[in-house]
């Protein structure tokens, strides 16, 4: 189930939870955040390629690429048995902004975004199905947990991919991991 928690910038004990769609929707969209569902216009098998999990979702992409300029579109996929884990989840975890919009689609797995705008944090706990948007200098980082299982359709107007620009913040320490986030909402 996907969940928005709205936070105080200042007290992360005080905050909001927001489990309906359409509301998680609503309020992301007061920030300028995009926040989808998508499925896919055929079956994908759990071996499929990344061709095949594009093909399956290239109607959705093409109509991003069309409204914001996208030039590229490709899939990561991440578990808890890829031997970069530990460094790309703490590179993930520092704030940071980018100079485009960003924009990620949860083919499967899960993962907890934080964006930070003006005095609150937003947490947005994405899964499969769920499509987010960053707007472009919106300051946010991204947890994965510690064994980490996803596979995201990113897509890009920079040729060169995902360049994050660092605020050199510690925030993000201040929030509930995806791990823990998920022992709160299992309690």
């Amino acid at each position: 189930m996907s969940v928005l928690t709205i936070y105080a910038e200042n007290e992360p004990e005080n905050l909001e939870r927001v489990t309906d769609f359409s509301d998680i929707q609503a309020e992301l969209n007061t920030i300028g955040v995009q926040f989808e569902r998508w499925t896919a216009t055929q079956k994908l098998e759990n071996n499929a390629s990344n061709d095949d999990v594009l093909n399956a979702y290239s109607d959705s992409i093409k109509r991003l690429k069309n409204q914001y300029g996208f030039q590229s579109a490709d899939l990561i996929k991440l578990d808890a048995t890829h031997p970069e884990k530990i460094a790309m989840r703490q590179k993930f975890l520092a704030e940071h902004t980018h100079s485009e919009f960003e924009v990620r689609f949860f083919v499967e797995g899960r993962g907890l975004f934080y964006l930070h705008v003006g005095e609150q944090v937003f947490g947005v706990l994405c899964e499969k199905g769920d499509l987010i948007s960053v707007p472009e200098n919106v300051t946010h980082w991204f947890d994965m947990g510690e064994n980490p299982y996803l596979a995201c359709i990113r897509l890009f107007t920079n040729p060169e991919g995902w360049v994050a620009n660092f605020t050199k913040s510690d925030i993000s320490k201040k929030f509930p991991t995806l791990d823990k986030l998920q022992q709160e909402l299992a309690a």
